[in-house]
């Protein structure tokens, strides 16, 4: 067993002064790999290195020696050799009558050693279309796993249109078919993977962020889809650290050191996300361990969200010697996985066939000497030490993708083999392959896939999170699935819901949140996502958090303080039924048409008596009537306002009161006529005084007043817009006709009042001119405070202003009017007879001719004139008496 081990080393350590010498033959000279024989070879590129060593500065072309090698990548290439095995086992390709050989060649990582491998590849197509004894041309490529390597060779596999298929590539500019025809991939681009990382960033309200990435194609081009559609959701990037791509450069130990003093001087910075390597992110973890420790802080404040693409999301090897607790969490994307039963076979297979396997695989065989280096192991327990590490690098995401990529080739060659002989050399072309790939579905364990327009095969991606068992950490702890059609995440399980919904919690913003009723203002020059949270101003409102600008109320019907979160309908105001105010005035309303309707009544039942025939007679009931409708017109002040109320209200009080009063107007020229006249302009006026002709003409005039304001500009409703009301109330429609209404009525009470004034000394009976007096009185001062209060108040109660001086003009006159005579039907019946009349008015009478005869005395020379004077008055006296 020990001296199989010894053949091993000794033979890798040959090859490698060979390479570094640069003096074996060209064929010596191809970089060491995989092989196996078979009708159709497909080529293979991986990392089974992580760099090369650089520090050979000689001109001449030769091989760099690689160095640091990569679990991970062996296993990427053993995924191949078990894809094509079991291909070569089925009947799909048993059919035809065709194997698969393959040719696997170490990218080292590195472009230029990628591109010696690629040229390796097409030198052999080269030297099979000249005829010469080289090896079997190569149909198709598999690989490379790094998006930079991917660009570069596949430049160089388009010449010859072989195809080319990624199974972890990701960078965008590959799915240009434009500059990249034979390319094609078994997974989704950087696109996707950005988009599903704004969209988790987006779920959790984390839009203060840092990104940490690699340079290089893959990381340039994933760093811009980032920013860009981050940005779109308002998703700020607090810092950018871009690290070397060669893991062994120079540079690499300072930007590891810088970007962990940026992490540590950002606190706020709660969330990062990762497009780094696996090992620059192990030293980046070991580098933020060693700045805390020396600024004497805990762990604690370490611990970040690290959201990781699928470039490491899926390595255990980045912990290092830190724990989880130390990280925090990881929340990785990672391709779609498929059943890995046919690989765990294959490395049972392997453990048990031991060295058998690596005769024709120098990566093994380097792998078991690295093994077998620091400590020496028996052959079964060196080959078991082996496949149990091969066991811990096994992404179940990457090995799908790869046998996704077999099978594509193996079925397009498969569908070109149907009608013709493969097997005759020549028959068969990389770029008819090619053509197949594009055309055709393939099949994987009785699913169908095709890749799309633009060369890649799209199916989503796993979301893991990663979780620590004691001191081991499971990477592959499937938490959610990403529908890049839809944009959304499912969750896989209860348990893996419960585990991601507990980042809540975490808080990675650059300001807090701005609460409902305030808005962000950026100071300029400043992140949006830095900002301080102003309160919005009156009649704006913001109804969510973190809102870039106040939403304003719609004025005409709502409001909102300073600082609100919603707007407040503007309450509605009028004179309302229910309003105390209001219920007290339509009491006296009320009260009012009560009273004026037991008058009429009383009147009607004493109509005969000299009271009743005193006050008016008919004239009595009318002014009564109207009294009732100006009452009645009082209430249509109160309540909400509408069209019909408007305009009837004060139509019906105009019209109402001129009524009243030309009734009134009537009796005082009656009372003056029959009492304070010279006989012979007595006569003159007799014949001209026609009572309902004259009220006709002055309610006519009212009325016609008011048709002209009703046509014209009639009174309506309309809303009076206050800061936190609305006052609905009714416009005059026009405020000269209102006036003309008022001052009309107010002129005939000027009248009544003038000529009541004068006739105020009448007998007791007859005295109704000191009642009108005081009544007119009361109305022309009532209607005076009106104008100046109406036109200075405003709001709720101006209605009740009107309807006040209405009702104090009502009762003015019931209880001026009609009261006394009440008084006397109901309490003072001797006096309301007619020989009690006869007797006050020849008390009256003598009482007049006395101041007569001594004014005639006194003044008059004419004897005979003075004397028919004194006759002639108390005859018109006597005889009026008499009807009454």
């Amino acid at each position: 067993m020990a001296w199989d081990t010894l053949v091993i080393y000794l033979n890798i350590t040959l090859n490698l002064i060979i390479l570094e010498r640069g003096d074996a033959t060209e064929k010596d000279t191809r970089v060491p790999g995989a092989t196996a024989p078979g009708g159709i070879i497909i080529g293979g590129i991986f990392p089974i290195h992580e760099d090369v060593d650089k520090e050979n500065h000689s001109f001449a072309p030769q091989l760099q020696p690689c160095i640091r090698f990569q679990e991970r990548g062996l296993v990427r290439a053993l995924a191949m050799i078990n894809a094509i095995e079991v291909m070569n086992k089925s009947p799909l390709l048993a059919d035809v009558n065709i194997t698969l050989g393959y040719r696997i060649l170490d990218s080292c990582s590195d472009v230029s050693t990628a591109l010696k491998a690629t040229a390796d590849f097409t030198q052999q197509t080269d030297c099979y279309t000249r005829s010469n004894t080289c090896g079997q041309p190569v149909m198709a490529v598999l690989g490379a796993s790094s998006s930079d390597t991917s660009i570069s060779i596949a430049r160089q596999l388009t010449l010859k249109m072989i195809p080319q298929i990624s199974y972890s590539s990701t960078a965008v500019i590959l799915s240009d078919k434009s500059r990249f025809p034979a390319f094609m991939r078994t997974i989704p681009n950087d696109e996707h993977q950005t988009a599903a990382m704004v969209s988790l960033l987006n779920t959790y309200g984390w839009n203060w962020v840092g990104v940490v990435t690699t340079d290089g194609n893959y990381g340039q081009s994933a760093l811009d889809h980032f920013v860009s559609q981050a940005s779109g959701k308002g998703i700020c990037v607090a810092f950018k650290s871009i690290l070397p791509q060669s893991v062994t450069s120079q540079d690499v130990c300072s930007a590891i050191v810088q970007t962990a003093r940026t992490i540590c001087k950002n606190p706020k910075v709660q969330v990062i996300v990762s497009f780094a390597k696996p090992t620059h992110m192990m030293y980046l973890y070991q580098e933020l361990k060693n700045q805390t420790l020396r600024a004497g802080q805990n762990m604690e404040t370490m611990r970040r969200i690290w959201v990781a693409s699928d470039s490491w999301s899926s390595s255990s090897t980045v912990k290092g010697n830190i724990t989880l607790e130390d990280i925090g969490h990881v929340v990785g994307f990672t391709f779609k996985s498929g059943d890995m039963s046919s690989f765990r076979e294959y490395l049972t297979r392997l453990e048990e066939t031991g060295h058998d396997n690596m005769r024709n695989n120098t990566f093994m065989q380097e792998f078991y000497m690295q093994l077998n280096a620091s400590k020496y192991f028996g052959e079964t327990e060196l080959v078991s030490k082996a496949v149990n590490r091969l066991r811990e690098h096994t992404h179940a995401g990457t090995i799908f993708s790869i046998e996704m990529a077999v099978s594509a080739i193996a079925q397009a060659l498969v569908s070109i083999c149907r009608s013709r002989d493969c097997r005759t050399p020549g028959k068969v072309q990389p770029w008819e392959v090619l053509k197949a790939l594009w055309m055709q579905e393939f099949k994987l364990r009785k699913k169908s896939y095709k890749f799309d327009s633009r060369g890649d095969i799209n199916l989503g991606y796993d979301v893991t999170m990663w979780r620590s068992d004691g001191g081991n950490i499971h990477v592959h702890n499937v938490v959610a699935e990403y529908h890049p059609h839809n944009n959304k995440f499912t969750h896989t399980n209860q348990s893996s819901n419960q585990q991601i919904q507990n980042l809540k919690h975490i808080i990675s913003k650059c300001s807090n949140s701005c609460l409902p009723g305030q808005f962000k203002k950026t100071a300029e020059g400043q992140h949006t996502c830095c900002y301080e949270c102003i309160n919005c101003t009156a009649n704006y409102y913001s109804n969510n958090t973190d809102m870039d600008q106040c939403l304003s109320c719609d004025t005409n019907k709502e409001w909102s303080p300073d600082g609100s979160s919603s707007c407040v309908p503007k309450a509605l105001l009028y004179f309302s039924w229910q309003d105390g105010f209001a219920v007290v005035l339509l009491t006296f309303s009320a009260l009012g048409i009560l009273q004026a309707l037991l008058v009429s009544a009383l009147f009607l039942h004493q109509r005969d008596t000299p009271v009743v025939k005193a006050a008016g007679g008919p004239l009595s009931q009318v002014i009564l009537f109207s009294l009732v409708i100006s009452d009645i017109s009082a209430m249509l002040f109160v309540g909400r306002p509408n069209s019909f109320q408007c305009k009837a209200r004060q139509v019906l009080f105009g019209i109402s009161f001129t009524l009243c009063v030309s009734c009134i107007l009537v009796k005082t020229l009656q009372i003056l006529l029959a009492f304070q006249v010279e006989p012979e302009l007595q006569e003159v006026l007799r014949k001209l005084y026609k009572p309902y002709v004259i009220v006709g003409i002055c309610v006519a005039v009212q009325a016609a007043t008011c048709i002209c304001w009703l046509v014209l500009k009639s009174p309506f409703n309309h809303v009076i817009i206050h800061p936190t009301t609305l006052l609905e109330d009714c416009h005059e429609g026009s405020y000269l006709a209102f006036g003309v209404m008022l001052g009309y009525i107010a002129v005939l009470a000027l009248v009544c009042f003038i000529c009541a004034f004068k006739g105020r000394k009448l007998p007791q009976q007859y005295n109704e001119a000191k009642f009108i007096t005081f009544s007119m009185l009361l109305y022309l001062i009532s209607w005076l405070l009106f104008v100046p209060v109406h036109v200075t108040t405003s709001g709720v109660y101006l209605p009740a202003v009107e309807m006040v001086v209405i009702l104090i003009s009502n009762y003015g006159i019931l209880t001026c009017h009609f009261f006394p005579k009440c008084y006397i039907i109901l309490f003072k019946k001797e006096h309301n007879t007619k020989s009690a009349f006869r007797k006050n008015l020849y008390e009256y009478s003598s009482k007049t001719t006395d101041s007569v005869s001594v004014s005639v005395v006194t003044n008059c020379r004419d004897k005979t004139s003075c004397t028919s004077l004194r006759r002639g008055s108390i005859k018109h006296c006597l005889r009026r008496s008499s009807s009454i």
